[in-house]
Formats: C-alpha cells, sequence, structure tokens
C-alpha cells in the first residue's frame, strides 16, 4: 500500500495497514500507527509520534521545525493520538524545546488550511475549521469549536465546549462552555454544544446562572468568582469556576447586547 513514488526513510517505522500515496514524504524519526492514511504530497517528519487511524489529507506538513526564532534545531517532539482527520495544507510544528512537545489528542478534526503552533496542547474531539490559527503554546481543551479564520492569540485557553464564532479572535482566555465574538468578547453560552454533548437542562440552566454571575454582575471578576464558588456545585460549573480561576492573561468579557442591538445568546 506503499506508492512507488513516495520517499520513506528506512528508520521511519510504519504500523500494519499504512496506505502512502504519491509524493509523499516520511523522514527518519516519524512513527506511525495502524491504519494511516497518507495522501499525495503530505510531507511527515521531525520526532513525531503518530497513533492509529490517522488520516492526512493532500499537502499536510506535519512535524517540522517551530516558527520561532529561539529554536535551535533541536530534536524537539510531536505526539499525536488517534482516528484524527487533517484535511489539506494543514500545517502542526513540533515543540521549540526538548522539555515540552506538542501534544494533539484523538478524534479530532482539523480542515483545510488550519494550523498548530509549537507546543500547543489539543484535547479531544475538537473542531479547527478552515484557516483556524493557533500560536505557540495555546491549549485547546476537549469538544472545543474553532470556527473557521479564527485567532487565537501564543498562552490563551480555549476550555471544553467553548466556540468561536467565524473571524473572531481572542488575547484572553475563553471559559468553557462559552461562545466568542468579534475581539475578545463573550456572546453567551454553547447551548447546542452541551446538549449534544449530554448536558441535562439542570446543568445547563447552573450554567446559565453561573455566566450572569460572573459576567454580568458588574462585579471585579475575582470578587465574583469567590463569591460564586459556595453557591454553584454541579460539575459544569466548578469546571468554569476553576478555568477563570486559574486564569493568567483574564478571561474574555461580556457585552450584553452586540453592535446590532441583538442581545447574548444565552
Amino acid at each position: 500500500m506503499i506508492h512507488p513514488t513516495a520517499i520513506i526513510d528506512p528508520q521511519a517505522r510504519l504500523g500494519a495497514g499504512v496506505r502512502v500515496g504519491p509524493y509523499a514524504v516520511i523522514d527518519a524519526g516519524v512513527e506511525l500507527g495502524d491504519h494511516c492514511v497518507v495522501g499525495p504530497q503530505v510531507y511527515l517528519t521531525g520526532q513525531t509520534k503518530i497513533g492509529a487511524g490517522n488520516l492526512f489529507h493532500a499537502g499536510c506538513v506535519i512535524g517540522d521545525a517551530p516558527q520561532d526564532l529561539k529554536y535551535k534545531n533541536e530534536p524537539t517532539r510531536l505526539r499525536i493520538g488517534d482516528n484524527n482527520v487533517f484535511r489539506e495544507q494543514v500545517t502542526v510544528h513540533r515543540s521549540n524545546k526538548l522539555a515540552e512537545d506538542t501534544v494533539i489528542g484523538s478524534n479530532n478534526f482539523f480542515m483545510a488550511g488550519s494550523h498548530v503552533a509549537h507546543n500547543c496542547h489539543v484535547g479531544n474531539h475538537v473542531i479547527l475549521a478552515n484557516g483556524a490559527l493557533l500560536a505557540g503554546h495555546v491549549t485547546v481543551q476537549d469538544r472545543a469549536f474553532i470556527s473557521g479564520n479564527c485567532l487565537v492569540h501564543q498562552f490563551v485557553r480555549v476550555g471544553t465546549l467553548a466556540m468561536m464564532r467565524g473571524g473572531s479572535a481572542i488575547s484572553q482566555d475563553l471559559p468553557p462552555f462559552t461562545m466568542s465574538r468579534d475581539d475578545n468578547t463573550l456572546c453567551g453560552l454553547n447551548i447546542v454544544g452541551m446538549r449534544r454533548a449530554g448536558y441535562s437542562a439542570e446543568e445547563r440552566l447552573e450554567l446559565k446562572r453561573l455566566y450572569h454571575a460572573l459576567f454580568r454582575s458588574g462585579k471585579n471578576l475575582r470578587a465574583a468568582v469567590a463569591a460564586a464558588q459556595s453557591l454553584f456545585s454541579g460539575k459544569a460549573a466548578q469546571m468554569m469556576l476553576e478555568f477563570v480561576a486559574a486564569t493568567k492573561r483574564g478571561v474574555c468579557s461580556s457585552n450584553k447586547y452586540h453592535a446590532n442591538g441583538v442581545e447574548e445568546e444565552i
């Protein structure tokens, strides 16, 4: 199942049932799990360990050197889990230092032209739509949805089941279950995502109340978190509180009304 025009270093390790398309290149440090499919003109390089069942469409570049002037050509690493889909021209870079890896979990979907920079940590069941860009050291938690042409600044965290609307940009943390629009602006809760993930009506109602307490009460955020910790005990609410309390960059803020006068979707 290896096309005769593919170039595979003898030191690369390929699992059972791997398929490699025309003009693909796989370098020495790559370990590819069982039943992966490597499309035409894909380039797999670096110290890159890839799990089973991953699909790489045409033109992906996976494991290349970080775009970081501090990088000194060390053999840094990229780790990828199972059953991810990397569509056309996706780029994923290895880390910029030996002490830390770039890490991608399992069952993620990276649409065409999306980018994951050095030292990022992407969880499971995450979607990056076309042209979405993650800068270095970004953390994206499980089931987040980053829409087309969104920008995520370095060191920012995107919480579980958070969603960025198309074309938005964040340089502050986006809390779990929330939605962003424009620049660093919250616009409510990801109700549809929570329903699909199995969160009950009671859990969604508690999160709505917590959202108001944290982002619409007019209180200083630290004071709002301290006041809410004794009032909200559900697992999802605790996830949001712990995420917000741990922020180092600050969190996106909420405006009651959009620029066009439409109220938040909560």
